[in-house]
């Protein structure tokens, strides 16, 4: 079904239903685990495009298809070889754009997360009105292992919402990847359901969203000009991360064992040529 009328393009990636004024945005590629490519956040990104201006619509949720809430943006389907400088910009744009159109959503989001969400997936998440998790749900967020800094105002916005033990935990060298009961626990997430019940109760919380004339509100206290303020700092640490040695040998590494044969030649040409070209930055 395809309430909103989307794309043709964007209807291969994402499905919309309305019900009772809440629209649900189901990312709906179980078979790639709903990764995050250039086409999969184009396509959500015009479902909540054109959720922000339909009257009908006062509420979103935001969940996934098959056993993964999502893996995270897949580097390999959205970066592309062109010259240093303007990748470096590239990266730039391309995050902070990310995370703000979740920052400016003028209507509540309930994040449904149905099972593994790694990444972006998970840092955007915590950036709308609320997360409701199947108990099949887990949170990674593993920077430090790809060798890059934290994205999606997680820098300021995970210590409030877990505390600062939490927040190091997840986005430090332990990479500690908390299931949904700890995630609950510690303040990641703010319900959780068993599996099969999780769409009926994000249904129940969203409408009653609707009914009480829920407006859009950040968890934790954040406000919205603090959060695009971080997400742009973190977007310029972490193109620099991103043109960093280690993350570009690492990722031709991992591709390469994927068998992604082109993606990771793309990796291994930055990482190889990078003496020469990171003069021109």
């Amino acid at each position: 079904m395809n309430e909103l009328n989307l794309t043709a393009s964007a209807a291969q990636y994402v499905q919309t239903t309305l019900k009772g004024g809440v629209l649900t945005i189901l990312m709906n590629q179980p078979k790639k685990l709903n990764g995050w490519t250039a086409q999969m956040m184009e396509a959500f990104t015009e479902a909540f495009t054109k959720a922000a201006t339909d009257d009908v619509t006062k509420a979103v949720i935001f969940t996934g298809a098959g056993d993964y809430f999502s893996a995270g943006v897949n580097l390999g389907g959205t970066l592309q070889l062109m010259h240093p400088k303007k990748l470096h910009g590239f990266i730039i744009d391309h995050n902070q754009k990310l995370f703000d159109m979740f920052l400016r959503f003028p209507k509540p989001i309930l994040v449904a997360v149905n099972g593994p969400a790694i990444g972006a997936s998970v840092t955007s998440s915590t950036l709308c009105s609320g997360i409701i998790a199947s108990e099949n749900a887990t949170f990674s967020t593993p920077f430090a292992a790809l060798g890059i800094t934290p994205e999606g105002c997680s820098t300021i916005h995970f210590p409030r919402l877990m505390g600062e033990e939490g927040a190091q935990r997840m986005l430090g060298s332990e990479g500690w990847k908390p299931t949904a009961s700890q995630a609950l626990t510690v303040g990641l997430v703010q319900w959780v359901v068993p599996h099969e019940q999780l769409q009926e109760e994000a249904q129940k919380i969203a409408q009653d969203w609707v009914a009480n004339g829920q407006t859009r509100t950040f968890l934790a206290g954040s406000e919205q000009a603090e959060l695009e303020q971080a997400n742009a700092s973190e977007s310029i640490e972490l193109a620099d991360a991103f043109l960093g040695a280690a993350f570009l040998r690492e990722q031709f590494r991992f591709l390469w064992r994927k068998n992604k044969r082109v993606p990771s030649l793309v990796f291994l040409s930055l990482w190889l040529l990078r003496p020469l070209w990171k003069r021109l930055l």
